[in-house]
């Protein structure tokens, strides 16, 4: 537009300051009266378009990070699963000896009934009967300890069922000296049931699914939208509808678990799956192969989906919508269609490089190709757009070119009349499509067909 401006205020003054109009007639050479060559182009009704043109980057959407989680080391769920199973054999033979106790003690009570009872204490005499009182006294003291134990028992077996059932719950796949033994390379592309890396042998594979795997898949785990996730995963493996863990579930892990190789637990410790929406695109590794495990970033990914992404100047927001139409010119050079995906409403003002980039706030805007295979598989790459922000339908228009700045103000256009005469029409200006070159006009004095004069090309 500023180039624009400069050609209509030069124009504008060769109008001002040499009438072409004095005694004009057309030039049998083609050289109108103010000595520069010019050519006639006709007025007409056609859509226009206004364009914005800024610089992006095209590149994959969705950028996000693979992290190991933090969790119990299986050995450490394993000693919570013998302390649990040692407590339980405790509780049991406490149990047996306080029923034996308590089988004593009602065997010494009913001696005790009958020894002391009517005619039998007399048969027995007085020695008997206090005999059967202190053993039922002994009795009584042996119940009562046993009883002790078994409760006390009781407490600490559930305190190792709460350990285990945690211990399982956050239970890691991996363990103090655990290293990777596999790491993707960058760019590759991982889909559904496929793994993202492994941790001494045991992969961690990739499910699809919105909710991050935060917790171990086990038996007796309450319901929740990752179990309807993973039954969702599962389905061809005999998994349920639903968000619960089930028998089924227990057994499409299995299956799932035997198909790719590893040991069929029925269970899934936290690391062993990765929820994300869709297949992923490594885009960086953090570890090496061979390297100590560490609760942290391990993969940096991406979607396969491609974006272009423009990093708008924040004034310019009102002027853009998402469904706007654009043109991509590649880094190539060759141009394919798009729209505008995302218009952010955030603003940030990038960081200063040096005092060479700009400091105004910016949003970020977001273009989808039209045909995705059409960008390539190009990563971080610079490209141009040019954003369609205005259309007009129909409308009269002439080549930029064709106006003529008016000394008073306003412009105008030089009619060629078939007669061969010349004059000055007055017009409104609208849209000036860049792209194309010309701008909507608008007046009384103009009309489609009309001959108009423009520098010769």
């Amino acid at each position: 537009m500023v180039g624009v401006g400069v050609v209509l205020l030069v124009a504008g003054v060769a109008v001002a300051v040499a009438d072409p109009f004095s005694g004009s007639s057309p030039a049998a050479n083609g050289v109108a009266d103010n000595a520069a060559a010019t050519s006639l182009t006709t007025v007409k009704r056609q859509d226009l378009s206004q364009q914005t043109q800024v610089s992006a980057t095209l590149g994959y959407a969705d950028a996000s990070t693979v992290s190991v989680p933090s969790g119990t080391a299986p050995a450490t769920v394993q000693q919570a699963q013998q302390s649990a199973a040692a407590q339980q054999q405790t509780l049991a033979a406490d149990e047996r000896e306080l029923a034996q106790a308590q089988a004593s003690l009602d065997a010494d009570l009913h001696k005790l009934a009958v020894d002391c009872h009517g005619g039998n204490a007399a048969e027995s005499g007085a020695g008997a009967c206090a005999t059967d009182a202190q053993a039922v006294a002994s009795d009584r003291v042996s119940a009562t300890a046993a009883t002790g134990k078994v409760q006390a028992d009781q407490r600490a077996l559930s305190a190792a069922e709460a350990t285990l059932t945690q211990g399982e719950a956050s239970a890691a796949t991996y363990g103090q000296n655990a290293v990777y033994t596999m790491l993707p390379e960058v760019g590759q592309v991982v889909r559904r049931g496929e793994p993202l890396y492994a941790i001494a042998g045991e992969p961690a594979f990739l499910l699809y699914g919105g909710v991050p795997a935060s917790r171990a898949f086990v038996p007796g785990m309450s319901a929740g939208t990752d179990v309807s996730e993973l039954n969702r995963n599962l389905r061809g493996y005999g998994a349920p509808s639903g968000d619960a863990f089930t028998a089924a579930t227990t057994v499409a892990i299995q299956r799932f678990q035997s198909v790719h190789h590893v040991s069929a637990t029925g269970q899934l410790p936290l690391g062993s799956v990765v929820f994300e929406p869709g297949a992923v695109r490594v885009t960086s590794v953090t570890p090496t192969g061979g390297s100590p495990v560490q609760a942290g970033p391990v993969l940096g990914i991406t979607s396969t989906r491609r974006v272009v992404t423009i990093a708008l100047d924040a004034s310019q927001q009102t002027s853009i919508k998402v469904g706007d139409q654009v043109i991509i010119t590649l880094p190539d050079n060759s141009t394919t269609p798009g729209h505008v995906s995302f218009v952010g409403t955030v603003a940030t003002v990038p960081s200063d490089n040096g005092g060479n980039g700009s400091s105004s706030p910016t949003i970020e805007v977001d273009v989808t190709a039209d045909h995705p295979a059409a960008t390539g598989r190009l990563d971080q790459a610079p490209v141009d757009v040019s954003i369609t922000t205005a259309t007009v339908r129909n409308v009269l228009a002439v080549p930029v070119n064709a106006l003529l700045a008016l000394a008073g103000g306003g412009y105008a256009v030089e009619e060629a009349e078939p007669t061969g005469v010349r004059r000055l029409v007055g017009v409104s200006v609208g849209l000036f499509d860049d792209a194309a070159g010309v701008v909507q006009v608008s007046g009384n004095g103009i009309a489609a067909g009309q001959r108009v004069v423009v520098p010769a090309s």
